[in-house]
């Protein structure tokens, strides 16, 4: 097997099968199954997130299609659940969450591809605070797919507030790297 096409980068593999998959269920006819089994999909494929970078740091791994591959599935996984919440709840919070999150997505991933093109990308690397905030927002949209309440528990409405603080939190993970990069953003380029 050759060293981009490992088990950590199969599971990331999955990750972005998975998509249309969950995408599939939670529109199939209506039931009561339905969208709880599209959260059980959500939820193990946003378990291999964390699996298949364990795997990839214990086992030695780690490759440089893989760190590529990695958050692009994450990115595509994210913004397919909000394109399908905002589709199914298009209430005008919900819409903006999403597009506070995607927003940012496209922000990040603009900056840190241009900061590599300066050699500063370790100015806008993934940071612990930025692993919380995927979290809260992969739980969040689980809940949310979920959508029934559970043993009187609102599930969905609590999905909502997880979401609506990761939106937070993202506003203020994309400030963090702007500020961090912002002495590269405003130095002159030499041309008048």
């Amino acid at each position: 097997m050759s060293s981009s096409l490992n088990i950590a980068t199969l599971l990331t593999w999955f990750r972005i099968a998975a998509i249309p998959l969950i995408a599939f269920v939670y529109y199939l006819p209506p039931s009561e199954w339905m969208h709880p089994i599209a959260c059980v999909i959500f939820s193990i494929a946003g378990l291999t997130d964390w699996l298949d970078g364990y795997l990839a740091r214990r086992l030695n791994l780690t490759s440089k299609f893989g760190a590529f591959l990695d958050p692009v599935a994450d990115k595509l996984m994210v913004t397919t659940t909000l394109v399908i919440i905002v589709q199914s709840d298009p209430r005008i919070i919900i819409a903006l969450i999403a597009a506070i999150i995607i927003g940012r997505e496209f922000t990040i991933s603009a900056l840190r591809e241009w900061m590599a093109e300066l050699g500063a990308r370790n100015l806008v690397a993934v940071s612990g605070f930025g692993k919380i905030k995927t979290i809260m927002q992969m739980v969040g949209l689980g809940m949310m797919i979920w959508t029934y309440p559970l043993y009187g528990i609102p599930i969905y409405e609590i999905g909502m507030i997880l979401l609506l603080i990761s939106a937070g939190l993202t506003m203020y993970s994309m400030f963090v790297y702007i500020r961090a990069a912002w002495p590269a953003l405003t130095e002159s380029d030499g041309v008048s």
